[in-house]
This record gives structure tokens, sequence and C-alpha cells, in this order.
């Protein structure tokens, strides 16, 4: 299978289709932002607050619909803050649970392959009992932290790709 290029940041990327999705939606207080770095990387940073219930920022972004039937692995580069993030992937943007994969920073360049399989569902924060991710339709992936703890962040992502 060619890899499938889900988004590659540089200086020139359009990144008005990536959107912060706080806990502001529940009444939280934590605040984040996505930007290009000054090498062109993307940036998602802020801070994690958990007053009003809070606990958690996000950044989504909703493309047109990929099959990944015969894909096996999603691939990230990035550098963080050694701080865990989740690698969020929804079938249909509409969907009200996402499938979800942890993932621990470092605060060097790393590389991972997720293979497409580890995905588990979850909604708020709760597993489902509902089958793995099965890589039928693709249409919204997500960075989200939400480690329980008041916390600064950081996660620079390069590029991300479907293998």
């Amino acid at each position: 299978m060619k890899p499938i290029l889900i988004f590659d940041f540089n200086l020139k990327s359009d990144i008005n289709g990536w959107k912060i999705v706080n806990d502001a939606v529940m009444g939280g207080k934590s605040e984040s932002e996505f930007h290009l770095n000054s090498d062109g990387f993307g940036t998602f940073e802020g801070n994690v607050s958990l007053k009003n219930n809070g606990g958690f920022c996000s950044v989504k972004y909703v493309f047109k619909s990929i099959n990944l039937k015969d894909a096996k692995h999603i691939c990230m580069h990035f550098k963080g803050d050694g701080k865990q993030y989740q690698f969020r992937l929804k079938k249909y943007q509409t969907d009200s649970h996402s499938f979800v994969f942890p993932f621990q920073s470092t605060t060097e360049w790393q590389s991972i392959e997720i293979p497409i399989t580890d995905f588990y569902p979850a909604f708020r924060g709760q597993k489902l009992d509902l089958p793995n991710y099965d890589g039928s339709n693709l249409e919204e992936i997500a960075f989200l932290i939400g480690n329980k703890k008041e916390e600064p962040f950081q996660l620079i992502i390069d590029h991300i790709e479907i293998k």
C-alpha cells in the first residue's frame, strides 16, 4: 500500500482546518491554541485546568473520507514535553465516540507506528464495549491531553500518515 499523507506541516501549511475543542464546552477553564511555529511545525500548546470540572484540551482535524481497509499503521513524527497524550480517530465526524490510542511523548523528536487495530472506542473518557477500530472509514483525527492534573503542555507535530 502506498502511504497516505494525512498532514505534513511546513511553513506554507494551511492549518485553518485544525480546530481547538477544550473543556470549555462543558464549563471548564483549560486553554490551548494551535499554530505553526517558526520552523513550520504544527504546535498544540496551552494549559490544562481542573477548575469547574474541566481537565482537557484537544485539537481536531476533519477531512474527506479515507478508507483504510488495506492500511496497517498510522505513523506520526513529533516532539513533546514528556507528557502522555491521546491520538484519536473518528470514522465519521458526526460520531459521538472516538477511537483512542494513548501515547507517551518525550522531549526529543520521535516517530511512532500505531497499529490501526490498537485504537479502542471511548466516550468522555470511558472505554466502550464496542470493537476496536477496523479502518473502514476515517474522517477526523485529534490530539487530546487530559491527565487529571493542572499542567502546561506543548506537542510539536511534523507529519501524520497512514501506511
